[in-house]
């Protein structure tokens, strides 16, 4: 090889390497635009989140710095609004847990809201037909694939990703669909059919009064119902969810669930206080037996 051939040769490797340095550049920014959430998931790990029921972005940037996957913003069983909810994800800017808001009923305008204020995903409660399925899927998508409005407002400023947030968000907000009623096992395989859900979460305690067991979810009619939501999770490559603790979650991943709802910062204050108080002698006061006036 002549001096010129090999001058071509050094030129075209550069060439090549730069190329390949371009294409490795570009894919890390992509998946640092990806929602980890999602990421894990499709990875079949499994993904925890922090249950938020105190109004105080003190409270939910904390919990977004622990490890949690998500935090569980619950806006359907707290006094959490969307003033709060805003300040509270506003808070989780920079730290790992991704901001998820559980809106208090299934409806476009509530996931719109949600959604503009930051959140990268909506848990919608009480999903039981494939109409109401579609509705939530069409809500956290911008059309012509759904029906969201555009005007994402703090939404942009939390998620500034280089395609411009409209893209990021349409591939990135995650629908999350509750199944808690005897209807919607009824209609398990219709729900998971539809195009758009990401995670099926089973709500085992709202689920057990829907079958008149009023919290009894050992029934075998509740077992029943959470294994045939499990089993068209399975056939339909969907995640699928439902509250766990530390002594069940290896079992229930066995089960194949891979979404969990963690307790609330209130019941892990419980459990982190009992030791210090049984260490000192004392015991948490049993309210039940105390009179109501």
């Amino acid at each position: 090889m002549n001096r010129r051939e090999m001058l071509a040769a050094s030129l075209a490797a550069g060439s090549a390497g730069a190329v390949q340095a371009q294409a490795q550049a570009q894919s890390q920014e992509a998946s640092a635009w990806e929602n980890p959430v999602r990421m894990a998931l499709r990875a079949g790990e499994a993904v925890v989140g922090a249950t938020i029921t105190v109004a105080s972005p003190d409270v939910a940037a904390r919990a977004a710095s622990l490890g949690f996957d998500f935090l569980w913003i619950e806006m359907e069983h707290s006094p959490i609004t969307l003033e709060t909810a805003r300040n509270m994800i506003l808070a989780t800017r920079g730290l790992p847990g991704v901001p998820f808001i559980r809106v208090p009923f299934n409806e476009i305008w509530l996931a719109k809201r949600a959604l503009d204020i930051g959140a990268l995903g909506v848990i919608f409660p009480f999903t039981s037909t494939p109409e109401l399925a579609r509705q939530a899927v069409a809500a956290c998508k911008y059309p012509p694939a759904g029906r969201r409005g555009a005007g994402p407002g703090l939404a942009t400023l939390r998620w500034p990703a280089p395609e411009g947030y409209s893209n990021f968000s349409d591939r990135n907000a995650m629908v999350v669909t509750i199944i808690e009623e005897k209807q919607a096992v009824e209609n398990i395989d219709a729900i998971t059919a539809v195009p758009g859900i990401d995670v099926v979460f089973i709500g085992v305690n709202d689920l057990s009064y829907s079958y008149g067991h009023r919290g009894r979810q050992d029934v075998a009619e509740v077992q029943d119902a959470i294994r045939r939501v499990v089993a068209a999770c399975r056939k339909n490559n969907l995640p699928v969810g439902r509250p766990g603790g530390a002594t069940d979650i290896p079992q229930l991943r066995e089960q194949g669930f891979s979404f969990f709802q963690a307790a609330s910062e209130l019941n892990l204050m419980v459990a982190g206080a009992a030791p210090i108080l049984s260490a000192a002698g004392k015991k948490t006061p049993d309210m039940k037996y105390r009179p109501f006036y």
